[in-house]
């Protein structure tokens, strides 16, 4: 019963909009508003992201992946990796170090290996939702890329939760479904994510892949399914029905080609979130 009244309580703060963010986030939130103005200056840009050294070094590396260097030229300052990746990519990036940090703030040892695992998942989903989007479901990769690095905002606010509260996680059955939902809506508003990423993003719990795959859903289901790494909240993969899904990919030749071409840059640019 004292379970059920702190995830309730959990999702009426969360339908109210009080979640409650790291004070480590505000730097990127900081940059992500910076970069949302279409007159920001480049300066300003490169200040911000040199103020947080995590930030710096991820965008970095990001620049050097495979998929943004294909000249195999390597960068090694700020600027240049700017330069290189541009500001949307650089979005992206300092979503990435904000959903991150609810992680980094939890103490427990079992809770902050599952958010590790949490973010490797992500960080892979994100780099082959990138190249899948491109290659096979008609999708923006750029958002793509985006909204499988904020797709699990929800679950890592949750583990957040649950480091103050001891065995809140325990029971599935308690917060997926709607409880789940309300969290996963409210990350997204909190965050600013766009409706049309936000509305994917929300969609995944329980979606089922209809051939062919479009659209930035698909794109993100077909990622979490291929994802070396699992989400240690969703160990049947969001609900999805895998079967299905298996065969859809296993029947797609064409996706296998695109999987085995762009292998190299989905783990360089895996590797490049991960740092």
């Amino acid at each position: 019963m004292l379970k059920l009244k702190e995830i309730s309580q959990i999702v009426t703060q969360a339908a109210r909009g009080e979640l409650v963010f790291p004070t480590s986030v505000n730097a990127a939130l900081n940059l992500q508003m910076t970069l949302a103005d279409p007159d920001c200056d480049t300066e300003e840009v490169i200040r911000r992201v040199l103020a947080e050294p995590v930030l710096a070094a991820r965008t970095v590396a990001m620049a050097n992946a495979a998929v943004f260097n294909r000249g195999g030229v390597p960068i090694t300052s700020v600027r240049a990796a700017v330069a290189r990746i541009g500001y949307r990519h650089l979005y992206s990036m300092a979503a990435a170090m904000v959903v991150r940090q609810f992680g980094a703030r939890i103490r427990d040892p079992h809770l902050r290996a599952k958010a590790e695992q949490l973010w490797r998942h992500t960080a892979h989903v994100s780099a082959l939702a990138y190249i899948i989007a491109g290659k096979l479901t008609a999708t923006d990769p750029d958002t793509a890329l985006f909204a499988g690095i904020v797709h699990e905002a929800g679950g890592f606010y949750l583990l957040s939760q649950a480091d103050d509260m001891p065995g809140l996680l325990d029971d599935p059955a308690d917060w997926m479904g709607a409880p789940q939902e309300i969290i996963a809506r409210a990350m997204m508003k909190k965050l600013s994510i766009p409706d049309p990423v936000a509305l994917a993003i929300v969609s995944l719990p329980g979606a089922t892949l209809t051939p062919p795959p479009l659209g930035l859903r698909d794109t993100l289901l077909i990622a979490k399914h291929l994802a070396p790494v699992a989400s240690p909240l969703a160990p049947a993969r969001d609900g999805t029905d895998a079967g299905k899904l298996a065969g859809f990919i296993e029947d797609n030749t064409a996706l296998e080609h695109i999987l085995k071409e762009s292998r190299d840059d989905a783990a360089s640019m895996s590797a490049a979130l991960l740092v």
